[in-house]
């Protein structure tokens, strides 16, 4: 078992903006139609077919607003979309670049100083998991080399939990 998981936007997110809402900075989601590689979904962490209906909205993967909340433009499939389930594998849409930025943040949902790298896709998971190790960091976002964009998060994989009779809870 890996030591990390991959997480997505999470589907309430999705969910407000294909239901009409408004984004990070209280605008509605503009609507563009994929032109093919370079539109990922940050919901499903594949990319959008060329041809496809997306959305472009600004988006900030932090609970309130602080001086370290990143906000900026990401991208979701216009017709729902499954949320990425495989928690343990490197996501598609992590390979479309050579390389991202793996940063630490911690329970204040601020940056760890010292801990932003750009990383080669194999080593992002190797990256996160040490970064992972470090008590005052709470979880990682990868993030765009060029632009700075949130791709994903991941988080430290919780161990199974069993019961008093060794089941699975």
């Amino acid at each position: 078992m890996s030591a990390i998981r991959f997480s997505a936007m999470p589907s309430a997110d999705a969910e407000h903006l294909w239901n009409g809402g408004r984004d990070a900075y209280d605008n509605l989601p503009e609507t563009m139609v994929s032109d093919g590689p370079g539109h990922p979904c940050r919901h499903c962490l594949k990319n959008i077919d060329a041809g496809d209906e997306l959305l472009v909205f600004a988006y900030r993967p932090f609970p309130e607003l602080q001086p370290y909340a990143e906000t900026g433009p990401i991208f979701l499939h216009k017709n729902r979309c499954e949320r990425y389930a495989a928690a343990e594998v490197l996501p598609p849409v992590l390979t479309t670049s050579r390389d991202f930025i793996v940063r630490g943040y911690g329970e204040n949902n601020r940056i760890v100083y010292g801990t932003g790298a750009v990383t080669a896709i194999a080593d992002i998971p190797g990256y996160a998991e040490e970064l992972l190790k470090r008590p005052e960091i709470a979880y990682v976002h990868v993030r765009s080399a060029r632009n700075n964009c949130f791709q994903c998060r991941i988080d430290k994989q919780k161990a199974p939990a069993f019961s008093e009779t060794g089941a699975f809870i």
